[in-house]
């Protein structure tokens, strides 16, 4: 079993980027299909490696709702027990079959971010006289 530290220094993609993109624009059922497609130690290292980045926690569980808690275990230590446990809750089914695919919308300002004073580029004559006998 791996400690933490080592999974987070040696952590990389197990799957082309290619295949991970198509995960992550899959709908859930063609996401089961891309997920059956890969072997189940990969598949758990992949729960995992994504689980590590926030913005692809919703697919981390996804896959890991495939995976056994012997395989998360393995190589996750209890970051994969609590994967695991993740991955069997109802709420986290629901939530990660949305319509948005588990992701928060983006939403932007409609305000200016700040105003500002405008700039007075004008020089006084005063200032000018001021400076050339200086």
């Amino acid at each position: 079993m791996f400690s933490s530290r080592d999974a987070f220094e040696n952590d990389f993609c197990p799957v082309r980027d290619e295949l991970l993109g198509e995960m992550y624009r899959a709908n859930p059922h063609g996401l089961s299909l891309l997920v059956e497609s890969v072997s189940s130690d990969v598949r758990a290292m992949l729960a995992l490696f994504c689980y590590r980045r926030s913005h692809l926690h919703a697919l981390a569980v996804a896959i890991a709702a495939s995976c056994t808690e012997r395989e998360l275990v393995h190589f996750g230590g209890r970051v994969g027990s609590t994967l695991y446990a993740l991955s069997r809750e109802p709420a986290a089914r629901s939530a990660s079959s949305s319509s948005n695919g588990g992701r928060k919308p983006i939403t932007l300002s409609t305000k200016p971010l700040s105003t500002f004073k405008p700039i007075d580029d004008e020089i006084d004559d005063d200032d000018f006289a001021e400076a050339v006998t200086a």
